[in-house]
């Protein structure tokens, strides 16, 4: 993972493959937390408004999958740069501060503003 400002990579496990790379279309799973380590229920308040062929729940544990373009901005910053090298089947856990997330604004009854977030990133596949 290269190295920025406001990311800090915590554990990681590697996958097979080719690597992503900026234009690569990607499908992955994310949980959120907050630095203290409360988790944000980001994936079950989405499931919610998704259609069921997006969710998929593992271990009782709700995900999303998440299909976005790496380097178009379709997610915040610090997720971005993280899926960067990643290959299928990684596994990372990063810290990441306000600037590369939510900012000043955070979400509303979610994420407070200026949260330093913990996020754990499962790239699936290439699509």
């Amino acid at each position: 993972m290269k190295r920025i400002s406001g990311l800090k990579l915590l554990d990681e496990r590697e996958g097979d493959g080719p690597s992503a790379h900026k234009g690569d279309r990607v499908m992955f799973h994310m949980r959120l937390f907050l630095n203290k380590g409360d988790e944000i229920p980001l994936n079950e308040t989405q499931a919610k408004h998704l259609p069921k062929e997006m969710i998929r729940v593992v271990d009782g544990m709700t995900f999303i999958d998440r299909t976005i373009v790496l380097g178009q901005r379709e997610a915040i910053a610090g997720v971005e740069h993280t899926l960067m090298g990643m290959k299928v089947g990684s596994y990372r856990k990063v810290r990441i501060s306000p600037h590369l997330a939510y900012r000043d604004k955070g979400i509303p009854d979610l994420v407070p503003p200026d949260a330093v977030l913990i996020v754990e990133l499962w790239l699936r596949e290439f699509v």
